[in-house]
């Protein structure tokens, strides 16, 4: 793994998601500096957290460790900047379910081929 691209990567999905670093510490329960250190790749990210953080970007954690991450087709709005763990931890239930579905028909479209 490049921890580079990686952080690089966790970067592009937290701003495009409108997520603060401090969001992102309070969810995975680190400091801010960890998360500035892993997005500049001086840190590396256990694969628990590196999975926590894709549910919570819905992408699969492959994309973000991929020199060519594409865009989450999961697409959510949330009004504000500031979020609780515990909203942090709501959110990242929601895209687990919507990429849980999005498994689900890949599956089931599969199996009717």
């Amino acid at each position: 793994m490049d921890n580079k691209v990686i952080g690089e990567n966790i970067r592009v999905l937290r701003e495009n998601a409108g997520f603060t670093q401090n969001n992102i510490a309070g969810f995975m329960k680190v400091d801010q500096s960890f998360v500035s250190k892993v997005e500049k790749g001086e840190r590396s990210l256990s694969s628990d957290m590196l999975e926590k953080l894709a549910t919570l970007f819905g992408v699969a954690m492959d994309q973000i460790e991929s020199e060519s991450m594409t865009a989450s087709k999961l697409s959510f709005a949330f009004r504000g900047s500031e979020f609780t763990p515990d909203e942090m931890e709501a959110f990242s239930a929601v895209n687990k379910i919507a990429l849980n579905s999005e498994f689900m028909r890949v599956i089931l479209k599969e199996a009717k081929s």
